[in-house]
Order: structure tokens, then C-alpha cells, then sequence
């Protein structure tokens, strides 16, 4: 599902669940070692979906650690993003001289729990909430589309990015957002573009959003 809101330059796997025999490089079993039974198993699906996606580039498969900030470390030349939630797991890769940073994030299509709406939509945009076409839990939505906006930004900014900071806008017929961030962007964006654009798809009960930026 996630490849219908990349660009083909992008490859994409996704599995809904044990529908792919999984496995990790002993590096990769060593940083998740003591971890919940939960948590293995979608570190696990997600580092096989990423080197599925990276085989479909033609490069060679290498462990994919985590980083301090638990961001997947890419081998050299490949820049990507990994998404799981329940009964869903994606990652999306790219060579890197062909994109320059990406974010993807996958959700079950239900309400925010009480509370965290709170923290991650300012005023505008709980006012666009409020009056949202019905059929769609857009706050979850919002969430996702920010999930996939730090995602991109991290790799390049080397820092946090909070809710606050990007303010998304949805155009429900296009499956399209807006992001404008409230903070410069990293250098390595060029032409100083004050607004980025998105996509997002929703579909048999998730929500799923992507923001990839080109060179």
C-alpha cells in the first residue's frame, strides 16, 4: 500500500503481517536483545521489509542498525524510512543521489487516545479539525503526516522537530498535505521552499502518509 504514495524512484515493501518469513543480522539481534516479544517481532518484519526494498534497487543487503535517536542507519548511498503499527510494517529506500531525504508512517484508522490531540495539532489546525469532512479520523491522520515530516527531517537537520514547529494543512481530494515548517530548513534542501507537500492513503482500516524530498 505504501508504494501508491511514493514516486517510482522509490521501492517500497510492506507486509501485513507473518506473511514473510522474517530474520535479523546478529548485529541486528544484538541491539534488540532483552526487548519485548512485540517489539522484536516488528523491529524484525520491518529490518526484512527494508532489505527486501533495497534488493529491488539492486544493491547489496547490509544490517540495518539503530541509531542513537533509534533512526535506522542506512548502509552507504541509501536513504530511507521504516513504518510499523499493529498488523502493518513498511519500509521505503531510495538511492541517495536520487533523493535527497524521506518519511513515511503507517496508523490503525481510529481516534487519537484523550489527550494527545493536545499535544500535536495547534490552534489552526484543530480548527480545520473541527469542521474535517467526515469518514476519516483526520486527527490520527495529523499525527501520521507529522510523524512522516520528522522522519524526513532528522536525517538532515540531525535534530527534534516538534509538533508545534510544522503546521499541516489536508486537501481531502487530492490525498495530498502541506507542510510549513516554523523553523529554517536544513541546508541541504535547496531553493528554500516554504511549503512541502505530502501524500497520504487511506485504506482497509489504516492510515498511511509519506513526505519524500528531492534533490
Amino acid at each position: 500500500m505504501i508504494g501508491d504514495i511514493i514516486p517510482p524512484e522509490v521501492a517500497s515493501v510492506g507486509s501485513r503481517g507473518d506473511d514473510m518469513l522474517t530474520w535479523l543480522y546478529p548485529e541486528e539481534a544484538a541491539q534488540i536483545c532483552g526487548a519485548t516479544e512485540t517489539r522484536v517481532r516488528e523491529f524484525t518484519s520491518a529490518r526484512t521489509c527494508a532489505r527486501l526494498a533495497i534488493a529491488k534497487l539492486g544493491l547489496p543487503t547490509a544490517p540495518i542498525l539503530r541509531g542513537a535517536w533509534r533512526e535506522p542507519i542506512w548502509p552507504d548511498g541509501v536513504v530511507g524510512s521504516i513504518t510499523h503499527c499493529r498488523g502493518y510494517c513498511a519500509a521505503a529506500v531510495a538511492k541517495q543521489r536520487e533523493i535527497l531525504s524521506m518519511g513515511i508512517d503507517a496508523e490503525a484508522d481510529e481516534q487519537l487516545p484523550p489527550g494527545v490531540l493536545d499535544q500535536v495539532a495547534v490552534a489552526e489546525e484543530r480548527v480545520w479539525l473541527a469542521t474535517a469532512p467526515p469518514g476519516v479520523h483526520w486527527d490520527r491522520l495529523l499525527f501520521s503526516a507529522k510523524e512522516s515530516v520528522f522522519k524526513a527531517w532528522f536525517p538532515l537537520a540531525r535534530g527534534w522537530l516538534g509538533f508545534e514547529q510544522a503546521i499541516v494543512s489536508f486537501h481531502a481530494g487530492e490525498r495530498t498535505f502541506e507542510v510549513r515548517l516554523l523553523v529554517p530548513l536544513p541546508a541541504q534542501v535547496r531553493g528554500g521552499a516554504e511549503v512541502l507537500t505530502g501524500r497520504f492513503l487511506v485504506r482497509d482500516g489504516l492510515l498511511l502518509t509519506s513526505l519524500v524530498l528531492s534533490h
